[in-house]
C-alpha cells in the first residue's frame, strides 16, 4: 500500500467516529431540546454540523474508493454504515483491521525483499 492510500484510509478513520456520533448526539439532542423547551435556534446549526460531517465522510469514502480500489460492495457497506446511527463506529473497527493488515503485508514485503 502506498502512502496516499494509507493517508486516505487514515482520513476516513478520523472522520468516521465524529460522523457516527453526530447523528445521535447532535440531531436527536437538538430535536429533543426543541420539543422540551422553547430553544429552537440550536436545531439548525446542529443539523448543519451533522450534514457537513456526513459530506466530508462521503468525500473521504470516495477518495478511499479511488485510491484503494475497493469493490463497490465494500464502498456501499461503508456508506450504509454512515446512515445508521453509531454505524461508523463499526466501520472504524473494520478500517482498523484493514490498516493493521496492510501494515503486516507491507512488513512482510520488506522482509521478503531484503
Amino acid at each position: 500500500m502506498d502512502i496516499k492510500t494509507a493517508s486516505a484510509l487514515h482520513r476516513l478513520r478520523l472522520i468516521s467516529v465524529p460522523e457516527a456520533l453526530s447523528f445521535p448526539a447532535l440531531l436527536i439532542f437538538g430535536t429533543l431540546l426543541s420539543w422540551l423547551t422553547d430553544i429552537t435556534y440550536l436545531k439548525m446549526p446542529l443539523g448543519l454540523l451533522h450534514g457537513i460531517l456526513f459530506l466530508i465522510y462521503v468525500v473521504f469514502l470516495l477518495d478511499v474508493w479511488n485510491k484503494a480500489k475497493w469493490p463497490l460492495k465494500k464502498v456501499a457497506l461503508f456508506f450504509v454504515l454512515a446512515l445508521v446511527p453509531f454505524g461508523g463506529l463499526y466501520g472504524d473497527q473494520l478500517l482498523k483491521r484493514d490498516e493493521a493488515d496492510s501494515v503486516i503485508a507491507a512488513r512482510a514485503r520488506e522482509v521478503a525483499g531484503a
